[in-house]
């Protein structure tokens, strides 16, 4: 079945006299070619744009704005009523407008089950929401179009929504009583597990991009045929920059080689004209993978520029943005040298992207009912992951977005994205309440960031509170001295998991961490003290096994004296991830020991009325 073009855009309001020749001429003058037919009919017409950047220039140039015969036109997505389903297109958002700010926003007219920030080169955000429901999108339609907010007015439209317009069809089983899905294979019915879209991401100047597309795009579509990939040079991103983004889709070794390709030939269009002595290497990597490309103290990029004869550096974290949270890693040397550098790079960058998707797929297992895709956590930090294919529940694997901040799942319309998990699993609680187990997290903090967590005026801990459901409040120091402030977190398992992610990023973000450092805190959770030895086990063996599962160092302090509640404390220290699944790990060995203590009170009362 042909899949509806995204980029279809409906012109209205249109003159009797207006011809497919005034629109061209109209468009041209406005740069923005039409590059297919225009289909006229009475009063309106449909255009086609080959991608949504240049289709959202059209609405924002012309929409509203332009007169043609006497007549204001009018521009949107063409989408058809029986289309206009679950998704909306949101723009002229302010770039600097915080995502839990616009998450709360959204959350007011219904579940938000994702959203994806759109890559433009307009100076204001743009993001695409799918609502849980056509009548949510309905309502925030309405009641969002021509929202002022600090005085950008919102634009909003209808897109389609390809689960509509293109059902998948029934998944077949195969042999052995396993689908393709959860084989994880490709769609041509492969039995090899599907490999993640990894993509490389380079930036080039802007005077080499004519010469790597070449005459008619030869030079381009040859690259490609060559090394199997695709390749997408955003010409139309950041107007007037001296330098343009490069995308390549393909296997790793398709990647270094269309890589190699492209050195190529910005070296002899370079030597040629004279322009340049040596062209650098830039690659584009998402922040959250970049300390790990880094290493410890710097070795893992100390290593690279000795194997391959390279100097390397990377930009600072200072450039980053919510509307770009990505760094530049520079590689200086000959074009054989940075090949050779862009190799060992992105199989750093891969590894730690792929550890990440594992990481969310442990998560998935340890909390009933996970969204896989749910990582909306840092502003500048961790990017929305894939969720990996076979997971119970999971979607199949898509691929990384270096702008995506998509994925974020929320249940319930009348809190500010109070869940991101949906409902446990039936049973997976005994004597399950309609509200979630309260959890009390105490997160230990540097002293010199409790001012960037909490804000101007409150401001921050106030919608960070909102944004994760979760009562956040900060403990007085302890005495002048203190290196450290202890956070208190109170909510639920979801809610947990979102505050303490955001903390994570913040510090990260604000540099209270060197980027050569991973941020690890350290957590403290409070065990009934009947359970403590359970969670150490029989000689330390079970606290060692949670050490080596989760990479946080686990310590349950000896001798200590339970509290008012008979509960004593467990230590964790480690980066965001390993915490997170020491502390549901954790909470898991409680419950057990939790049920085994409720069965056996039930088995002595029963022998007790036996009696």
């Amino acid at each position: 079945m042909r899949r509806r073009r995204m980029n279809q855009l409906y012109i209205g309001n249109l003159s009797p006299a207006a011809t497919a020749q005034d629109l061209r001429q109209l468009f041209g003058e406005r740069q923005l070619p039409l590059p297919g037919q225009v289909l006229l009919k009475s009063g309106y017409a449909f255009v086609d744009y080959p991608d949504q950047n240049w289709a959202i220039r059209a609405i924002e140039t012309l929409s509203g704005k332009v007169e043609l015969h006497g007549k204001v036109m009018e521009v949107d997505y063409s989408v058809p009523k029986k289309l206009r389903s679950r998704k909306i297109q949101i723009r002229n958002i302010p770039p600097h407008l915080q995502w839990e700010v616009l998450d709360g926003l959204l959350a007011q007219y219904g579940t938000v089950e994702n959203v994806e920030q759109v890559n433009t080169d307009t100076e204001t955000a743009v993001v695409n929401v799918t609502y849980a429901t056509k009548e949510e999108a309905k309502v925030a339609i309405e009641k969002l179009s021509d929202h002022q907010f600090e005085n950008y007015s919102f634009k909003i439209s209808y897109i389609p929504d390809e689960e509509v317009s293109s059902p998948p069809p029934p998944q077949r089983s195969r042999r052995g009583g396993h689908s393709s899905r959860e084989r994880g294979s490709s769609p041509g019915g492969s039995s090899q597990p599907k490999q993640l879209d990894f993509p490389l991401r380079m930036l080039v100047p802007t005077q080499f991009v004519g010469a790597i597309i070449g005459k008619e795009g030869l030079t381009i579509k040859n690259l490609t045929k060559q090394t199997q990939s695709k390749v997408d040079i955003h010409r139309k991103e950041n107007a007037g920059a001296a330098e343009k983004p490069i995308t390549i889709h393909a296997t790793p070794e398709g990647c270094s080689e269309a890589c190699r390709m492209i050195l190529d030939i910005m070296q002899k269009e370079a030597d040629e004209t004279k322009s340049a002595e040596e062209i650098p290497l830039k690659i584009l990597a998402h922040n959250s993978l970049v300390g790990r490309l880094i290493g410890k103290e710097g070795r893992n990029l100390k290593k690279i520029e000795q194997d391959t004869g390279t100097k390397i550096t990377i930009s600072p974290l200072q450039d980053l943005t919510i509307y770009n949270p990505e760094r530049t890693i520079t590689v200086k040397g000959s074009t054989e040298a940075c090949s050779s550098a862009e190799v060992e790079i992105m199989k750093k960058l891969r590894e730690a992207y792929e550890s990440d998707v594992v990481a969310v797929n442990q998560q998935a297992n340890l909390i009933p009912g996970l969204n896989l895709s749910a990582l909306g956590i840092f502003s500048t930090g961790l990017s929305m992951l894939p969720s990996t294919p076979g997971a119970r529940g999971a979607a199949a694997a898509t691929p990384y977005h270096p702008f995506a901040q998509s994925g974020r799942r929320r249940t319930g319309s009348s809190a500010y994205l109070s869940s991101l998990y949906g409902a446990p699993a039936a049973g997976a609680f005994p004597h399950q309440h309609p509200l979630p187990e309260q959890e009390v997290v105490n997160l230990f903090i540097p002293t010199q960031a409790v001012g960037a967590i909490i804000g101007k005026k409150g401001q921050h801990i106030k919608q960070l509170a909102r944004f994760a459901g979760a009562s956040i409040k900060i403990a007085p120091a302890e005495g002048p001295e203190a290196s450290e402030r202890m956070v208190i977190i109170t909510g639920p398992p979801e809610a947990q998991f979102k505050a303490q992610g955001r903390i994570f990023g913040k510090l990260k973000e604000e540099n209270f961490f060197s980027p050569k450092e991973e941020v690890k805190l350290e957590a403290h959770i409070k065990v009934p003290s009947f359970a403590a030895g359970r969670v150490i086990g029989k000689g330390g063996k079970t606290v060692n096994e949670l050490q080596n599962l989760t990479s946080a160092e686990v310590i349950v302090p000896r001798d200590q004296t339970p509290d008012e509640n008979e509960e004593v404390i467990v230590k964790i220290i480690g980066h965001f991830f390993a915490s997170q699944t020491a502390q549901r790990k954790i909470r898991e060995i409680v419950q057990q020991v939790k049920q085994q203590e409720h069965k056996h009170a039930q088995g002595a009362a029963a022998s007790q009325h036996s009696k």
